[in-house]
């Protein structure tokens, strides 16, 4: 396919765009400012003659500045009013399937119980922009045109979350968020290309992506052992309550399964499970910084 990628310069885009040109498909980035990537008119010339849209436009903001309302407003922006326009700017150009790449931290706290795509979510101020672009791909969907959400797992490996992690967890600091018990949905950056990609082939409709979900405890200590530290340590309630809404969502327990994707596509992850060799891609330049 001719596949128009719009995020193609984020974490996400830059593990998929590989993954895109190693199954044969012809990327189209979008690499646009947020003014013109919120321009029908621009995307919409921009992908004539594509076949598919994959949407991975992000702003995530890491570290301490995540606490802070204000520094999510563009991400916020492309997740919902940008989603929308793109999704209209497909319309326009002719581009008969979009690929959204969503979060699974969407869904409600489960506890120990397996999630699956007819879970509930919970929609918080946090979880709100994505659940909207959710929505706008689902009504593309139709008889002649196909939307795709993709509920990914956090990103784990070459990620500037992962150096970040990494960073505080040299230096002692909280990497954990929620109870240590609590599961949380990853995918290695090595399998986004191959899942992404595999999307293109799929009926519309909402699909988990992911490895094995994991202990918190676990994920937190493979980040400890990563870089020499006996243990990692976990965010205290209070500084939790403190941090704001936009934390807590990043500590439900979300044991959430890929079996339909997987059933659709074929696709497995090649990282089945996580371990402390995950952080290979992130780790080095982090322990020499320390």
């Amino acid at each position: 396919m001719r596949v128009a990628v719009a995020g193609a310069e984020s974490v996400v885009g830059r593990c998929a765009v590989p993954g895109l040109e190693a199954a044969g498909h012809e990327v189209v980035p979008l690499d646009l400012p947020v003014r013109s990537l919120l321009d029908v008119d621009v995307t919409s010339a921009a992908m004539r003659g594509c076949d598919a849209l994959v949407n991975l436009s992000a702003q995530i903001p890491v570290g301490a500045a995540a606490r802070w309302r204000r520094a999510w407003r563009t991400h916020d922006l492309l997740r919902s009013e940008g989603v929308r326009r793109l999704v209209l700017a497909c319309r326009a150009a002719g581009v008969r399937r979009v690929v959204q790449q969503s979060v699974s931290f969407v869904y409600a706290d489960q506890g120990d119980d397996w999630v699956s795509e007819e879970s509930p979510i919970c929609v918080t101020s946090a979880t709100e922009p994505a659940s909207v672009g959710e929505l706008v791909v689902q009504d593309f969907g139709s008889t002649c045109r196909v939307g795709v959400v993709l509920r990914m797992g956090l990103v784990i490996g070459d990620s500037v979350l992962s150096r970040w992690s990494l960073r505080a967890a040299a230096h002692g600091r909280p990497v954990g968020l929620g109870s240590p018990d609590g599961y949380t949905h990853v995918i290695h950056s090595d399998d986004v290309g191959g899942a992404v990609s595999a999307a293109l082939n799929v009926p519309s409709g909402v699909y988990n992506v992911g490895a094995e979900p994991v202990r918190r405890g676990d994920l937190v200590a493979g980040y400890a052992a990563a870089v020499g530290q006996e243990h990692g340590t976990f965010l205290g309630p209070l500084k939790t309550r403190l941090a704001g809404s936009r934390l807590e969502p990043l500590g439900r327990s979300l044991r959430v399964s890929s079996d339909r994707f997987s059933g659709a596509t074929g696709w497995v992850p090649s990282r089945e499970a996580f371990d402390a060799d995950w952080l290979e891609a992130a780790r080095a330049p982090e322990v020499a910084h320390r």
